[in-house]
C-alpha cells in the first residue's frame, strides 16, 4: 500500500471530540524519544505532518491523520514520562486510557520500540496490559539504521524472547528507521492486509 494523501484532522483529549467522519484507524504510541513522529512523517512521505520534539511529553492530544480519504492514522502520547510531574503524567495516561479502551473504530495499535536497547519494563507492562484487555497490536523496533544488520535483527530476537516469557506467540514484529526508510513498505503493507480483512470482517484481536 502507498499513502498518496495524508492531511490533519483535529486533535482530541477525548473520544467523543475526534472528527465527525468514522473510518477504521491505526494508532502509534511509545515511550519518550522512541521517534514516532519521525516515523509517522517516513510513513507518510512527509517532512512535517507530525511535529518532532526532543522534550518528553511534548504530545499531550490524540492526533489524528486522514490517510488516503479512507483511513485514520492516530498519533497517540507517549508513557512513561519519568521526567514529569505526577499529575501531568496522570493526565497523559487517562488521555491514552480513554481512547484505547474506547475508540471502536481502532483496528490496531503500533506499540513502538528502541532497537537500540533491550526492551524495558515499561514497555513489557504496557504490552501485557494490551493482551490482557484484548487490544489488538503490532510491535515495530525503531531507529534500526543505529545498529548493523546483524546486530539489529539479534537485538530485535532478544526482545522477542523476553517477550515470549509472557506470550505464547508474539504479534507482527516489525523493524524500521526513518532514516533510511527500513521497514516502510512491510509496516504499509501490514496495515493495508488489516484494512481489507475490515472489509471482509475477519478482525481478530491479540491476547496473552
Amino acid at each position: 500500500m502507498k499513502i498518496s494523501k495524508a492531511i490533519f484532522a483535529g486533535s482530541s483529549t477525548r473520544t467523543g471530540q475526534r472528527p465527525a467522519l468514522r473510518l477504521p484507524e491505526f494508532a502509534f504510541i511509545g515511550r519518550s524519544n522512541v521517534g514516532k513522529s519521525s516515523l509517522i512523517n517516513m510513513l507518510c512521505g512527509s517532512r512535517n505532518l507530525a511535529m518532532t520534539s526532543g522534550t518528553p511529553g511534548k504530545t499531550k492530544l490524540v492526533n489524528h491523520f486522514l490517510i488516503n480519504d479512507s483511513w485514520y492514522l492516530v498519533d497517540l502520547p507517549g508513557y512513561g514520562y519519568a521526567k514529569l510531574p505526577d499529575k501531568e503524567r496522570a493526565k497523559i495516561k487517562d488521555v491514552i486510557r480513554d481512547y484505547l479502551h474506547n475508540s471502536a473504530e481502532m483496528q490496531l495499535l503500533f506499540v513502538l520500540v528502541d532497537i537500540r536497547h533491550d526492551i524495558g519494563k515499561i514497555d513489557i507492562d504496557f504490552i501485557n496490559e494490551l493482551g490482557e484487555n484484548g487490544i489488538p497490536f503490532a510491535i515495530i523496533f525503531t531507529k534500526g539504521d543505529k545498529l548493523g544488520p546483524v546486530a539489529r535483527e539479534a537485538q530485535a530476537e532478544r526482545d522477542r524472547e523476553i517477550l515470549s516469557e509472557f506470550w505464547e506467540s508474539l504479534p507482527p514484529c516489525f523493524i524500521s528507521s526513518s532514516a533510511n526508510g527500513l521497514g516502510k513498505e512491510e509496516i504499509l503493507d501490514y496495515i493495508g492486509s488489516v484494512l481489507s480483512d475490515v472489509k471482509k470482517g475477519t478482525q481478530t484481536k491479540t491476547t496473552l
